[in-house]
């Protein structure tokens, strides 16, 4: 996945690729649960680690935003913007508990 350069985007733009990488992210993470409820352990372990990689491109849009208001660039704020910082940290918590989970069942033979 190219790394997004948020200079390049408007306020707006930003604001929808942390709702797309992290609702992408929060898809797999629920799908994960479906694949090792009907028995694709292999399966439920590949969208967990592809929604790694979509919750690591949402993060790095994220820590931009972060470096540029640290620089003194403030960022305007917005209900969009407050939906997609609430999208991206529920959806890391879904996916720690999806995971703690699956460890929990297969340590259990669930």
């Amino acid at each position: 996945m190219d790394k997004i350069n948020i200079a390049e985007l408007t306020e707006e733009q930003i604001s929808f690729q942390l709702i797309l990488h992290s609702g992408s992210a929060r898809s797999k993470v629920i799908q994960a649960l479906t694949e090792y409820r009907n028995e694709n352990v292999e399966g439920a372990d590949e969208l967990l680690k592809e929604a790694k990689q979509d919750l690591r491109a949402a993060h790095d849009i994220h820590f931009q935003m972060v470096k540029k208001e640290a620089g003194g660039t403030q960022t305007p704020f917005s209900l969009l913007l407050m939906h997609a910082e609430d999208h991206l940290m529920s959806t890391v918590t879904m996916k720690d508990l999806v995971k703690e989970l699956l460890e929990l069942f297969k340590s259990r033979s669930l």
